[in-house]
């Protein structure tokens, strides 16, 4: 009787796309972590690209705004494409913050960028279209397949701060429906400079003419830019549409508050673009129900508009970023000085430091050799109590040496000792 309960499960059958659907790598290294410090190890988490909220909590008025909402009874659905207030504080946002010009219609609300990403796959892409994009970066093979396309990615390299260039995109162009690009970079928190994008946008338009020619689909572009708030020093954030207006026919934006405002749990994203993409992905979502909670629209458009408080809270919120991320960097490259194989790319922008532990042939105090990333990995876990992302589960290759190291959850006390963890776990290694 048993077995015949067990045989139709054991025979289960679902479809090909989630049959071979791989789960967050990030998401499963994250949970390795949190058992060892359930556990009672003492490890300094520096994983998943979200905030510690007693280190960084969102902004005081906006918590406010979101209470009262609920307080009013704003608990029903909202509209499909988001309250008309918020997309109307958001067009002006738009306006006075990077002088786009993009009207309330052209704008769609949801529940943080995730599901917004996910319309603009389907939106755009026919099954086995392809979707060209560079590696590191976050979850596009992922959004790929759930899309049911086919995917051309580019490996970048250190020395353009991972950032892809448009000789390295050229030879796909005519292959894609769909580019895919984020800046500031998830992971590695660097960000295209002004030439950089105006050489891979002059490729998009000129492929396009040749499309619009024949008649043919265009190729479209997803610029992600949740993380352009957050630039440092002389780091100047530059997008698709100011550097070449044309582009505002085949761009489609990626934004929201969840990195600026350390609000990742509040979940409100937008994107904006060409409103007859815009209005098919508000079916699309419209039917899934990914709309954002209506309080914390209510809230946000009324936040938003503050500017005194929005450029106190990010003047305040991006010098405590810029602080650990520059203290980590400095750390890094003093142990580099000191003769061990690390090294760290200088921070521009974001919560990530790009960081390398250039550890393969080394030896370990029991005599393992270290060969593969996961050793890597786990001997800085288990030797530096220090838990980092490696870029091969952003799609670079499985033995590279670098890393994303995130600052969402560290507080000043932590870099110290995570330095220091660090020298006394690398000086064992011969």
């Amino acid at each position: 009787m048993a077995n015949a309960l067990i045989e139709p499960i054991i025979n289960l059958r679902v479809s090909e796309m989630a049959e071979n659907l791989i789960g967050s790598e990030i998401i499963k290294l994250a949970g390795e972590v949190k058992e060892k410090i359930a556990k009672g190890e003492k490890i300094y988490n520096m994983t998943i690209g979200d905030f510690d909220p007693k280190i960084f909590p969102i902004p005081n008025e906006l918590q406010n705004e979101i209470t009262n909402a609920y307080l009013n009874g704003e608990t029903n659905y909202p509209p499909a494409d988001g309250m008309k207030e918020l997309r109307e504080v958001v067009s002006r946002f738009l306006h006075t913050r990077q002088t786009l010009e993009y009207n309330e219609n052209q704008i769609l609300i949801a529940g943080g960028a995730r599901p917004l990403i996910y319309s603009l796959y389907q939106t755009i892409l026919n099954p086995d279209d392809v979707v060209l994009f560079p590696v590191p970066s976050w979850n596009n093979n992922h959004y790929t397949h759930l899309s049911h396309a086919k995917q051309i990615f580019i490996e970048t390299k250190a020395e353009d701060n991972f950032m892809p260039t448009a000789q390295q995109l050229q030879p796909y162009i005519s292959s894609a429906t769909l580019i895919s690009l984020c800046s500031p970079l998830n992971p590695s928190g660097t960000t295209f400079g002004k030439e950089q994008l105006f050489k891979i946008c002059d490729l998009i338009m000129d492929e396009n003419k040749k499309r619009a020619a024949s008649h043919k689909k265009p190729l479209y572009l997803m610029y992600d830019q949740i993380y352009w708030t957050l630039t440092y020093g002389e780091t100047v954030h530059v997008d698709p549409v100011s550097l070449f207006p044309e582009m505002k026919n085949f761009t489609i934006f990626i934004d929201g508050i969840s990195k600026a405002f350390a609000a990742t749990g509040v979940r409100v994203g937008w994107a904006f673009g060409p409103q007859k993409i815009i209005d098919k992905m508000k079916s699309i979502l419209g039917h899934i129900g990914a709309w954002a909670p209506k309080a914390e629209q209510v809230a946000c458009a009324k936040y938003l508009k503050n500017d005194t408080l929005v450029d106190a809270y990010l003047e305040n919120f991006k010098a405590q970023l810029n602080n650990r991320l520059t203290s980590f960097y400095n750390g890094f490259i003093h142990l580099k000085n000191e003769g061990f194989k690390v090294n760290a790319i200088a921070p521009q922008a974001a919560i990530y430091l790009t960081i390398q532990f250039n550890l393969f042939g080394l030896k370990t105090e029991t005599g393992k050799e270290i060969k593969t990333t996961e050793d890597i990995t786990s001997y800085i876990l288990n030797e530096a109590k220090l838990a980092v992302v490696p870029f091969s589960a952003f799609g670079s290759t499985k033995n590279s040496t670098w890393y994303r190291l995130s600052v969402g959850t560290a507080s000043t006390e932590d870099v110290e000792d995570i330095i220091n963890n660090l020298r006394i776990a690398l000086s064992k290694l011969s």
